[in-house]
């Protein structure tokens, strides 16, 4: 303790110079991939529109199909808010919602409520339980997708006998209608339903996937020959692309929590993940049982054993854990030289007494540099570290 104490003061805390030493490589790679996914999103922002986008003519978007809608003398027309949607429904147009879950409550059911008994046809594309409830009832939407992206018409509707094989995969369905065509089966389930409008000419068309609108997807099986099919038989054909900042139709009663936002396959996933690590843990935790005493692989010098520890306390600043180390062992040490039992060595109603009475002294003394408060600075608990091992050798002087 003597030579610890005469030390100088080193710092093992690392230096921000070191700290940007070590983690500057780290940072330069972060910067490079976010600037090259920003050159990436720059570049590109200017030709894709999005996926079921008609303006695009990427391999997910949808030009190439009302580009043969517009051979054919069917107009599309591309709108983004549920006011336009509802305003333009009528027995000549189609409406397609390209992606009906991003709707809320309120908005599947203003939209509902435009189609039914407008006389046109309405084609919901890859609708899932969210909104499949609201926007054709008595549907359902079964939680197992297709296995398979193409599939054969199994049912007697004119436009799936002439289009054949269809890349229509996708979500499956489960109507209590009896009047509806259930087309494109898999397992036994349809991924194409078409539900006629009880109250009017028109129909709904539910599409299990969007593959047979895309421009890379448009010229395989007979994914034209359906798509035109079931966009084409209204003169007029609008394509809805709910946006997500569309509020012309949202109320309070609408807003969703973060968890309502985020897909329940997320959700059960990290439950997965959180389950594993349970699992992980336990299998790899440490088993509590009876000790197991071992051989030491090394032999430790007890002097370094001494260094190595007052090296922590003095790290820690610990000098009042230090000097009870130090009065405690020499406590210990005394007892049985003074004819006290060990027991009562950390008492000082029986130690004082013995020690003053051996040394034929006053007891005030002894008391407070062996039980005394803790030393305020290191040269404090060095002079206590020598008058305790002073009073030892005292003790041991024959």
């Amino acid at each position: 303790m003597t030579t610890e104490a005469t030390l100088p003061s080193t710092s093992v805390s690392p230096t921000a110079r070191q700290l940007w030493t070590r983690s500057r490589g780290i940072a330069l790679a972060l910067l490079v991939l976010l600037a090259g996914a920003v050159t990436v999103a720059t570049v590109r922002s200017d030709a894709r529109h999005g996926e079921l986008d008609p303006r695009s003519a990427d391999p997910l978007g949808s030009r190439a199909v009302t580009a043969l809608l517009a051979d054919r003398g069917v107009t599309t027309r591309l709108v983004t808010t549920l006011a336009e949607a509802r305003a333009v429904t009528g027995p000549d147009t189609t409406l397609l919602v390209a992606v009906p879950d991003r709707l809320t409550e309120r908005q599947q059911r203003l939209l509902h409520s435009a189609t039914t008994g407008s006389g046109g046809r309405t084609v919901l594309v890859a609708a899932g339980g969210w909104s499949v409830g609201t926007l054709a009832p008595g549907v359902t939407a079964d939680p197992a997708t297709s296995r398979d992206s193409t599939l054969d018409p199994g049912c007697d509707l004119p436009a799936a006998r002439r289009a054949g094989p269809a890349d229509t995969g996708g979500i499956r369905y489960t109507s209590t209608r009896p009047d509806a065509d259930e087309c494109y089966p898999s397992s036994r389930l349809p991924t194409l339903l078409r539900l006629p409008d009880t109250a009017g000419q028109g129909d709904t068309v539910l599409l299990g996937g969007p593959d047979i609108l895309l421009n890379e997807r448009l010229d395989e099986q007979g994914n034209a020959s359906l798509a035109l099919q079931l966009l084409g038989s209204r003169p007029h054909l609008v394509w809805y692309l709910p946006s997500l900042s569309d509020t012309t139709a949202t109320g309070p009663e609408d807003e969703k929590s973060f968890f309502d936002l985020v897909p329940s396959g997320w959700l059960w996933g990290t439950l997965q993940l959180f389950v594993a690590a349970a699992l992980a843990a336990l299998w790899r935790a440490r088993r509590l049982g009876p000790l197991v005493p071992e051989q030491l692989p090394v032999a430790i010098r007890a002097s370094e054993t001494v260094e190595g520890r007052a090296r922590l306390y003095r790290k820690a600043n610990a000098r009042d854990r230090a000097a009870a180390a130090l009065r405690s062992t020499t406590r210990t040490r005394l007892a049985p030289l003074v004819g006290i039992p060990v027991a009562q060595a950390h008492t000082p109603e029986a130690l004082v007494p013995a020690l003053s009475a051996h040394l034929h002294g006053d007891g005030r003394p002894l008391h407070s540099l062996l039980f005394g408060p803790p030393p305020s600075d290191d040269a404090d608990l060095v002079s206590l570290a020598d008058r305790l091992d002073a009073l030892e050798r005292e003790v041991r002087r024959p």
